[in-house]
C-alpha cells in the first residue's frame, strides 16, 4: 500500500494542523510542534501543552492505532506509572492515508543511566512495571502476531533471518564468535514457551521509558504490545542495564531459565540483524560497538549457564 507521502518527510506540522482543524476543530487553535526526540514507526507532535498527535509512517504500523485506543485504558488501570491514553482517532485526510490518534501528553525525558538517580533502583522500577503488566488479565487481548511484529510469538518466526545474519557475519572479521552466538540461538529456540498467555509491551527500550526527577515516570509506545510470551520484554537487561543494575533487574523480575534463554534469543536476533545490515551497507564494524557488546554479554551468560548445568 503506497502512502502517497515521501516517507517520514511527508508528515509535518502543517499537515497535522490541517488534520486537526478539519476533524477536531475544538483543538484547532492549539499550537502544533514536533517533539524533541521522535520515533521511527510514528511521527509525534505536541498539540498544546496537554495533548499529542501520533501518525503512523507506514501501513505496517497502522494496526497499533486501534489496538492502543482499545487496550491502553485497560492496561493503565493496573500499572504503577502512567502510559499513553488515546482520546480520539482521526481518519485519513489532507493527503494522509492512515488513521491517526490524539493522546494525552506524558511529561518526562527518555531514559539513560546518567539521567536516573540510582540505576539499580531504576532497574527495579522497570521490573515492577513488567510484573504488573504480566498480572493484568489477558482475556480477549490481541494475540501476538503480525500486529506485534511477532514480539511475544515463538522466536522461530525469526530463525531464517537470524541464520542469514550469522552467515553474513561469518565471512567478516568482526570479533564475533559465530559458533557461540549460534549456540545461544539454538538454546533460545529449544526453550519453547508453554506458559499461560501474558501481556507484553514488545519494545521495552530506554527511549520508551520516561524519567522525571531521576525516577521512572511513564512508559510509552505500546504499538507492539499484545498477549503471549513476555520474554521479549526482558531484553532491556542487556540493552540498557549492566553490572549491579542488570542483577537488580533479574532478581526483581524473577523469570525462569527458559524465559531468560528466549530473552537472550530476542536480543541476539536484533543485534545480529542490525550488525549484518550495517556491514552489508559498508559501515565499519567498529560503529556497531554497542551491539557487539550485547552479543558478547549474551554469549558469556549462556556459556555460564551451560557450565552450571
Amino acid at each position: 500500500m503506497s502512502s502517497g507521502l515521501d516517507g517520514r518527510a511527508g508528515i509535518d506540522a502543517a499537515l497535522v494542523r490541517r488534520l486537526v482543524a478539519a476533524q477536531f476543530p475544538q483543538w484547532s487553535d492549539l499550537p502544533v510542534t514536533p517533539v524533541e526526540l521522535d520515533g521511527w514507526d510514528n511521527r509525534t507532535y505536541r498539540l498544546g501543552s496537554r495533548l499529542s498527535v501520533r501518525l503512523p509512517t507506514d501501513a505496517g504500523y497502522l494496526p497499533a492505532v486501534a489496538k492502543e485506543h482499545r487496550w491502553l485504558p485497560v492496561l493503565a488501570a493496573g500499572l504503577p506509572v502512567p502510559i499513553p491514553t488515546s482520546v480520539a482517532i482521526g481518519q485519513p485526510g489532507e493527503g494522509y492515508p492512515f488513521e491517526w490518534s490524539i493522546r494525552r501528553w506524558l511529561a518526562g525525558r527518555p531514559a539513560n543511566l546518567a539521567a536516573v538517580a540510582e540505576p539499580t533502583h531504576f532497574a527495579t522500577e522497570v521490573a515492577e512495571f513488567l510484573l504488573a503488566l504480566q498480572r493484568i488479565d489477558p482475556a480477549g487481548g490481541p494475540i501476538a502476531g503480525a500486529h506485534s511484529f511477532y514480539r511475544g510469538a515463538p522466536l522461530a518466526h525469526y530463525d531464517e533471518q537470524t541464520r542469514e545474519s550469522l552467515d553474513v557475519l561469518a565471512s567478516r572479521a568482526g570479533g564475533i564468535d559465530i559458533g557461540a552466538a549460534t549456540a545461544v540461538w539454538h538454546a533460545a529456540l529449544a526453550a519453547e514457551w508453554h506458559g499461560p498467555p501474558r501481556w507484553f509491551h514488545g519494545d521495552v527500550a530506554a527511549g520508551n521509558l520516561l524519567v522525571r526527577d531521576g525516577r521512572l515516570a511513564a512508559v510509552i509506545d505500546f504499538g507492539t504490545c499484545g498477549v503471549g510470551d513476555p520474554a521479549c520484554d526482558l531484553v532491556i537487561a542487556w540493552t540498557m542495564f549492566g553490572g549491579p543494575s542488570r542483577q537488580a533487574f533479574r532478581q526483581r523480575v524473577n523469570q525462569d531459565a527458559g524465559s531468560w534463554a528466549r530473552a537472550r534469543g530476542w536480543v541476539l536476533w536484533k543485534a545480529l540483524i542490525t550488525i549484518a545490515a550495517a556491514v552489508e551497507d559498508g559501515q565499519p564494524m567498529a560503529e556497531q560497538a554497542a551491539n557487539r557488546r550485547i552479543i558478547a554479554d549474551v554469549v558469556a551468560e549462556h556459556a555460564g549457564q551451560e557450565c552450571r548445568a
